[in-house]
């Protein structure tokens, strides 16, 4: 699963890998990659096949579930499909609450006590996932598992997870992937070594 997910991605190009010259990131951040999987929503055939995959991960992982919470807004479409296809409830958590009406944070009903999934697109550092889990549990609701797309594998993201008690559990990864553009003839094997060192420290990798 793993591998045909990076596979969709590539072909899709909703990752880009780039090195000469590489990314730039709006923290400033100099990366050979760059991901858009919004892009997904605009092929119905993957689009399928993403959100089987995602519900194949939580049946296979027991993740006890008792609706969805997707983050604003990339993750909102992906649980409300999944949402759908499961028959379960779904929310969603603003970055922020509205300043107007009620100024609520959270669309949708939260049951206290009840077990919500939240659902990314893309794991950076995890915070866009860190606040909707924060969100949920304050109106009582009970996060213990993530599910994304696509990781960057960064140190930072692991860190907040652990911090959170929540388990990350994505359908495919930076290491994967790009192990897939290799033998997919996305990159040349005298990239790699250079594009595998920017998951160690992004924020001193070098272009070269």
């Amino acid at each position: 699963m793993a591998d045909k997910v990076a596979e969709i991605l590539l072909k899709i190009n909703a990752v880009v890998l780039r090195t000469k010259p590489p990314f730039r990131w709006a923290s400033g951040i100099l990366s050979p990659i760059y991901t858009d999987n919004r892009l997904l929503m605009s092929y119905p055939k993957d689009r399928r096949f993403i959100v089987s995959s995602f519900i194949r991960l939580i049946k296979k992982e027991k993740i006890k579930c008792d609706g969805f919470a997707g983050t604003a807004t990339a993750g909102i479409p992906w649980a409300a499909w999944i949402a759908q296809k499961m028959k379960k409830p779904m929310v969603f958590a603003r970055s922020e609450s509205k300043d107007h009406g009620k100024e609520n944070k959270v669309e949708g009903v939260i049951v206290p006590g009840k077990h919500y999934v939240v659902v990314e697109d893309l794991i950076s550092t995890g915070g866009s996932s860190l606040n909707t889990i924060s969100a949920v549990r304050k109106k009582g609701g009970v996060v213990e598992n993530c599910i994304a797309i696509f990781t960057y594998e960064l140190e930072k993201s692991k860190a907040n997870f652990e911090s959170a008690n929540v388990k990350l559990h994505t359908l495919t990864n930076f290491t994967n992937l790009i192990k897939t553009a290799l033998a997919k003839k996305y990159i040349a094997r005298n990239e790699l070594e250079h594009i595998m060192d920017w998951k160690k420290n992004p924020e001193g990798w070098v272009a070269v």
